[in-house]
């Protein structure tokens, strides 16, 4: 096995090279950025592309050496690809909420993990029918939110040795946690984040989902890269395993189907989509994540993919209105 192959024209399809709008910038990630369009600041994929690289032979090698990897993200559009990497790799992840202490208190930690594994045992063994419904149920909520907390690091047995992150405005405690533990960061740097601090800075988008996706997948095969190499090394016979981890066969990045054509980037000049309705320019950087650039895109809505885009971007009452004012639009341009 070797270090998970990807290509510019793959970042570019996922929209990684798309940033933040240019007032929301962070002067600090100046050196990334290779300029702007339609007042989006674009990332220089020719520096992401190697250390993007970087990051994935430094996950690759700590696992190699017997290391843990904890993927952190918590936001939305990131926690079902991160469970999911983390799961196919043999990993750890945070993907509800990051709990202060998680990694500088990992006593404290380590107790409410034996109190996750105590109420498994008792919900799950025969004497749960000795309890009444009540404290059954009461027990079941307790472990139900420990579960969403810590069931992702339950197994892990002690601080990780590198984490991978998505987002590190939202995940500025766990990465000052990592810092003040001399433990390596690997992370998602967008254009309105601060680089410093970060081991292995990887510039780009870290609010669409098929980015999330692609790194999330590029992470899980180097881990799973580096399991294979640890098991070279002692001299194991992968093949003649029981159960060999086997390496996944390579599909394209997931992309969720909502109905109608996501581009990878505007035809031309983007339209000006704040001319809606109740559209913001955070609402207008959730549609480009889309794949949404222009009025005709907006104006073709199908009544199921109108629904998923309300969905996506939470105002699932609006669309209807930006289809109509779209129409309107075009016809006035002609």
């Amino acid at each position: 096995m070797a270090l998970p192959d990807f290509s510019m024209r793959q970042l570019l399809e996922a929209g990684v090279h798309f940033g933040h709008q240019a007032h929301r910038w962070n002067p600090k990630m100046g050196q990334y950025i290779f300029g702007t369009r339609s007042n989006i600041h674009i990332v220089d994929l020719a520096q992401t592309v190697p250390m993007l690289h970087t990051a994935l032979k430094a996950v690759s090698d700590t696992v190699a050496k017997g290391g843990r990897i904890l993927f952190v993200g918590t936001k939305r559009q990131a926690q079902d690809a991160i469970a999911d990497a983390a799961k196919r790799c043999a990993q750890y992840y945070v993907n509800s909420r990051w709990l202060g202490g998680t990694l500088t208190n990992w006593k404290t930690i380590s107790g409410s993990i034996s109190r996750l594994r105590k109420l498994d045992e008792i919900l799950n063994s025969a004497d749960a029918g000795g309890y009444t419904k009540k404290e059954r149920l009461t027990m079941q909520r307790e472990r139900d939110k420990l579960d969403r907390s810590l069931g992702g690091i339950k197994d892990m047995g002690g601080v990780p040795d590198l984490i991978f992150v998505i987002d590190t405005n939202k995940e500025d405690i766990a990465i000052k946690e990592a810092r003040r533990l001399n433990i390596p960061v690997a992370a998602i740097v967008d254009t309105n984040c601060d680089p410093n601090g970060i081991t292995y800075v990887v510039p780009g988008n870290d609010d669409a989902s098929r980015a999330v996706s692609l790194y999330c997948d590029l992470i899980a095969k180097a881990a799973i890269d580096g399991i294979a190499r640890a098991q070279g090394e002692r001299g194991v016979d992968i093949g003649a395993s029981e159960k060999p981890i086997a390496e996944p066969i390579p599909t394209a990045p997931a992309t969720a189907d909502l109905g109608f054509e996501q581009l990878p980037g505007p035809r031309g000049v983007a339209d000006d989509l704040k001319k809606l309705p109740g559209v913001s320019g955070a609402i207008e950087k959730q549609l480009n994540d889309l794949g949404i650039f222009h009025y005709s895109q907006i104006a073709e809505l199908s009544p199921t993919a109108a629904h998923n885009v309300g969905e996506e971007v939470g105002l699932p009452g609006r669309v209807d209105g930006w289809i109509a004012k779209a129409k309107t639009m075009l016809a006035d341009a002609e």
